[in-house]
Formats: structure tokens, C-alpha cells, sequence
């Protein structure tokens, strides 16, 4: 078994601690920082962290034998894989049109009535065979990597029948085989009421609740049910029942919540055990206050705000509430064409008035906790899986001073290096 030694990092952020949480309130400041750091990996696992000093002296007694490759990271922060745990990336089909017409000033419905929206998206998908959207997606997975992001939660959503939602989820399953990249899939056929249904969303939501989640959890191609908890999509009942049938056939549950009005998203998700609710813009004090109780990751999305140009979620009152804040693209076609991680941690610190230590502890560990991989990823300790990203900054702090632009120099996925330079090094 080889090993890679990277040595001389100016800082290492290791989010070293209690994990078995997610982490609330000051804790999100608590970042494990080892100033002159060295990490040692052995094969797919963390071997040792520490100061470089330490990390020599660790290579030397265990290397005899074996082959050594060393990184130099001489003024670099080394961190963790970045994770994204929520986004819709497996899709056919583009919709930078509907920019233009929002800057213009259609509305939603608007768009929606001359044919764009979700339903073109739905359109697009349904069309698209499974190789198409390998390849299509395989090319947004590259850009997740270029940005040092190691795991992604990918959500269905574009099929609503249950053809093509199994279709969304094969595919996940095909590139997390194939990518660097891990996928963590959530089945989430209750996305939108598709057109057919538009007389009758309650035969929608029986369909998904009876039939296609059944069909997702015998094939295995989903650990999470989602819904879009929303008012003119589905409502709190319709929700609930979504929910409910996804926990009755092991898919742990998630939820769309309060994105537009206050809908009572946030309260929902406390009452059914939700692992994660996410969007939450309009979440009230009440719901607020519901998640802290019973430990519900509120999944952030900035830049999804940002690009619909309206106001963020209030990340200061979830944190002070002790609400564990995760932070996410939300990659879609539609509200978030991006897949810069980096990018939405510097919209945290510049729109929601969170820290650099709190956005990096919500795109590691509290993130690795919204899609149940915290055991294993998150942060860099010995006996995780060897995840790691070398940011060309000299301490944490620079990344979200030195904003808008892309320092991920180096990322390694399972101890292997797989990007350098931007490139993709394990073709």
C-alpha cells in the first residue's frame, strides 16, 4: 500500500472533534487548525494529521518498503473535501433564456406560460436517453471537482413519471461508479406536478407515494426522499404523505421548505424526523425553533437567492438558534446554474453575514452529516476516507477574502490524486 505525504502546509483545517453531530451554535467556529501541517495517507485512508514534523517522523517509521509520494504544500491550506449535499445535477437540457427574461421583468408563471421553467427541464429529461445524460452530467461533475468538491447528494426530480425518474437515478448510480466524484442519491419524484396531473395532484402524489417510491427502494437507487414543500406545488398534507411512504420503505427523508411564503416547511420537517430541510427563506421563528429542537440540518442556498435576486435565508438567526447550518449550489437548470462551492461560501460570508470558519465547518462536516456520510467524510482525521483538497491560500481566512475566483490547486479523492492544475489526472 502506498503512501502520499503532504508536507509543510501552512495551515490544516481538519475539523477534527465530536462528530457524531452536527454542529450548532460556537462549535461551527471550531475549525482544528494545525499551523505547519502535514497529513499522511495510507491507500483510501487517513493514516496521520499533525504538524509536519510529526508527519515526518510518522512516513519514516512506516514507509520502509513502500513508495512515498510527496505534495508539497508550502503556503497552501489543506482541507477537506468540499461536499455539496444538495443539487439536481442530473438533467438534460439548458434554460439561460429565461435570464434574459427575468431581467426583463417576467415572472415565474410567466416563463412557466411561454414555455420554460421546470416543465421544459421535464421535457428535456424525458427525451434524453441514459448516455446522453452520463455524458452531460459527467461534464458538471468535472466542474464540482475543478472547485474541490469530493461528494455530492444528486436529487431526481426532472422525469415525474416512473420511468424517468428511475432513469435520473441509474444515471447517478452509473457516474458515481465512474467519477471521482461520490453521488449520494435522493429520490425526489414529487419535484413538481407534472402537466398530465395538473387537474388532479392528489393521483400525483399517490403515484409517487405508491408506486414510484416502492419501485426506487426494491432497485436501491436512493438513500433520501425529498419534496417540494410549497405553496401551488405540494402542500403540507401532500408532503407529509410523500414523506411518510419514502420512511416506510427506508428512504430517510428531506424537504424542500419554505423557499417562496412561509408554508410551514420548517415546521413539517422537525415533525417527521427530516434529516435536512433546505431552501428555507421564509422559514418562521416558529419553524426556526422547531428544527434546533429536534436537530434538523438547515441546507442553505445562497446563491440561489443571488441569482433570483431575492433575499437569503437568515443564517445568523438559525446559527444563534442552534439550528445546524449546512450550505449547498442547489446546481439546477433553472435557479442555480452553477457548480461553485467556493463561490456560494463567499455569498454566505458577503449575503448572510456567516464567518469563513462557519462556512467551511457548513460545506465539510455539517454537510457530510446532511447526506449520512459524516463517519467517513468531512473532516481529516485518521481512519476517514482520504478526501482531500489543497486550496492555493495561505490560511482559511483568504479563501473568502479572495473572493469570486477558484484557488482549489490540488484535490485528492480516496487517496488518490485526481485533479491538478485544474486537470482531470485520473483519465
Amino acid at each position: 500500500m502506498s503512501i502520499v505525504y503532504i508536507r509543510n502546509a501552512a495551515q490544516v483545517v481538519t475539523m477534527a472533534g465530536p462528530n457524531d453531530k452536527p454542529r450548532t451554535g460556537a462549535a461551527m467556529g471550531e475549525l482544528g487548525i494545525v499551523e505547519g501541517g502535514g497529513v499522511v495517507l495510507e491507500g483510501e485512508r487517513i493514516a496521520f494529521v499533525g504538524t509536519d514534523e510529526e508527519a515526518a517522523r510518522y512516513v519514516k517509521r512506516h514507509a520502509e518498503g513502500r513508495e512515498v509520494a510527496v505534495i508539497d504544500a508550502a503556503g497552501k491550506t489543506v482541507a477537506p473535501g468540499l461536499v455539496d449535499p444538495h443539487t439536481h445535477v442530473v438533467f438534460a437540457g439548458s434554460r439561460e433564456k429565461e435570464l434574459d427574461m427575468r431581467l426583463r421583468g417576467a415572472t415565474y408563471m410567466e416563463i412557466m406560460n411561454a414555455g420554460g421553467g421546470i416543465h421544459y427541464s421535464t421535457e428535456r429529461t424525458r427525451e434524453a436517453n441514459e448516455d446522453q445524460l452520463v455524458r452531460e452530467t459527467e461534464k458538471r461533475l468535472d466542474r464540482f471537482l475543478q472547485h474541490g468538491v469530493t461528494t455530492i447528494e444528486a436529487k431526481s426530480g426532472y422525469g415525474l413519471r416512473m420511468e424517468d425518474e428511475l432513469k435520473q437515478l441509474r444515471v447517478a448510480r452509473t457516474l458515481n461508479d465512474r467519477h471521482p466524484v461520490e453521488l449520494v442519491s435522493t429520490f425526489m419524484g414529487a419535484h413538481a406536478v407534472p402537466r398530465e396531473y395538473k387537474a388532479d395532484p392528489d393521483a400525483y402524489v399517490r403515484l409517487v407515494a405508491e408506486e414510484m417510491i416502492p419501485a426506487v427502494a426494491r432497485e436501491g437507487l436512493a438513500e433520501f426522499c425529498d419534496v417540494f414543500c410549497e405553496e401551488d406545488v405540494f402542500t403540507p398534507e401532500q408532503s407529509r404523505i410523500v414523506l411518510e411512504a419514502g420512511k416506510k420503505w427506508g428512504l430517510k427523508p428531506k424537504i424542500h421548505a419554505d423557499e417562496i411564503v412561509p408554508y410551514g416547511g420548517a415546521e413539517l420537517a422537525a415533525e417527521v424526523g427530516a434529516v435536512s430541510a433546505e431552501h428555507l427563506l421564509r422559514a418562521s421563528d416558529e419553524g426556526i425553533r422547531a428544527m434546533a429542537a429536534k436537530g434538523v440540518i438547515a441546507v442553505l442556498l445562497p446563491a440561489t437567492a443571488f441569482f433570483l435576486m431575492t433575499k437569503p435565508a437568515e443564517a445568523r438567526k438559525m446559527i444563534e438558534a442552534g439550528v445546524p447550518v449546512a450550505l449547498s449550489t442547489d446546481r439546477n437548470p433553472g435557479s442555480c446554474p452553477t457548480e461553485s462551492l467556493p463561490f456560494v461560501m463567499n455569498l454566505a460570508c458577503l449575503t448572510m453575514r456567516m464567518t469563513p470558519a462557519e462556512v467551511l465547518t457548513a460545506c465539510t462536516i455539517n454537510a457530510a452529516h446532511a447526506i449520512g456520510r459524516a463517519d467517513r467524510i468531512g473532516s481529516l482525521e485518521p481512519g476517514k476516507q482520504a478526501d482531500v483538497v489543497l486550496f492555493d491560500a495561505p490560511n482559511y481566512l483568504y479563501l473568502q477574502y479572495h473572493y469570486a475566483v477558484n484557488l482549489v490547486e490540488t484535490v485528492i479523492k480516496k487517496g488518490r490524486p485526481v485533479l491538478l492544475n485544474g486537470k482531470r489526472t485520473d483519465r
